[in-house]
């Protein structure tokens, strides 16, 4: 009854928080992330902790299903460049220099786990980047680009840390066994992705009752993401190719009346999602303080702030030289002269109509607090267990990424 009567609370709080964020006009994952690390402050109150298959499942599919709705897989074929650009070559960059800061300030951190630290922090938010981009209204090509990396970089960096845990756990991993099986994996996760949607398009356009398309959506929306798990498939890259075909296939052939109350339900049903998990990041500081040695939090929070550092001065500059790698580019430059600019986050040049200034900063630099990120975080150190003791970097790694996902959802924009 403690743990109901404290989701009830935390609605109730974060209902109150996202009517202050639009009166403010801040993105309420912001306050949310802050409001969760205030309440982990609160001496208490109960811990909250959900096992990370659940959290994965909960909270990250129902997220990406809904992104996914609204990508135009048009659109996001025309901009794979740039897409695939922030998706391997973003998420590796900074997953590499994480990795080698977090060694030079902890020597005895194994290389495997500098590297999921580097993972876990390296792909930003799609839920917050949405509700940064409902409020600045970017320019399309900016808000394609920006969806295609939420809908993919997940995968990337999942990939990563999957490669970094198997390591641990095996004493060693050789890339060269790995990447036929990946390879593997990324084109059965798209066959099944692409077949489910195919089977649940048809079922659900039969149904022409609300509730039970409703409960048909919900079922097939999770069932996706456990069949994957079950086929030791990508469940990131088996829902997003579930949610790209199945919003070009059913969507449209729904009845009216079946589709305002599918999207009406949904739409709440994601919000109260994103609510428990933006103030669930936050509270995760709580069993991190604890196991902080007395004397050092100074040193862990110095630690954390250097890689808070890292992660996004990797990641701009990164999109800096993207940016002027690909400054003759047509179809970047034909993209900006249709709008006047991102309201507050950038400048559109008259002469050339390319996005210069802060443009690049708010095309790229985002809340990074994804949600599968701190469920499966605990792992790292049960796996760098030897004998009775835990080797420093598996508390270290645990405020790092803490802090840097609270402190990075709650910073301003650019």
């Amino acid at each position: 009854m403690a743990m109901f009567e404290m989701v009830l609370a935390l609605l109730l709080g974060a209902a109150l928080l996202s009517m202050v964020a639009r009166s403010v006009a801040v993105p309420y994952p912001t306050l949310l992330a802050l409001g969760g690390v205030v309440l982990a402050l609160v001496p208490g109150l109960p811990d909250v902790a959900l096992p990370p298959d659940l959290i994965l499942a909960l909270f990250v599919a129902r997220v990406l299903l809904d992104a996914a709705h609204d990508t135009s897989f048009r659109d996001l074929k025309r901009n794979w460049k740039p897409v695939l650009s922030l998706v391997v070559v973003a998420v590796g960059l900074t997953t590499a220099a994480v990795a080698v800061t977090a060694r030079f300030f902890l020597p005895d951190m194994p290389w495997a786990a500098a590297i999921a630290l580097g993972a876990l922090l390296a792909p930003p938010d799609a839920v917050a980047a949405l509700a940064v981009m409902r409020q600045v209204t970017p320019p399309h090509r900016i808000r394609t680009v920006l969806e295609g990396e939420s809908l993919l970089n997940d995968a990337s960096s999942l990939l990563i840390y999957r490669l970094a845990v198997g390591a641990m756990a095996s004493g060693g991993l050789s890339v060269g066994d790995a990447a036929p099986a990946f390879l593997l994996v990324a084109i059965g996760s798209v066959v099944v992705g692409w077949l489910l949607a195919k089977l649940t398009s048809d079922l659900i356009r039969r149904v022409s009752d609300a509730p039970t398309a409703t409960i048909l959506q919900f079922v097939t929306t999770f069932g996706v993401w456990l069949i994957a798990e079950r086929l030791h498939l990508s469940e990131v890259v088996t829902v997003v190719t579930f949610g790209i075909t199945a919003a070009r296939s059913s969507t449209l052939a729904m009845p009216a009346d079946v589709r305002v109350s599918s999207f009406a339900t949904w739409g709440t049903m994601t919000f109260v999602l994103n609510v428990l998990a933006f103030t669930l990041v936050g509270l995760q500081l709580r069993p991190v303080l604890p196991a902080l040695e007395d004397g050092q939090n100074a040193a862990w929070l110095g630690f954390a702030l250097v890689i808070l550092g890292i992660v996004i001065v990797v990641r701009l500059a990164w999109v800096l030289l993207y940016g002027s790698l690909h400054r003759d580019d047509p179809s970047m430059a034909g993209a900006m002269t249709r709008h006047e600019g991102m309201k507050g986050f950038c400048q559109v040049s008259r002469q050339s109509g390319r996005l210069v200034g802060r443009g690049w900063a708010g095309r790229l630099w985002r809340r990074r607090s994804g949600k599968w990120r701190w469920s499966v975080w605990p792992v790292a150190p049960l796996l760098w267990r030897s004998g009775r003791s835990v080797p420093p970097g598996a508390t270290a790694g645990s405020a790092a990424e803490t802090a840097a996902s609270s402190t990075t959802s709650a910073a301003p924009g650019c």
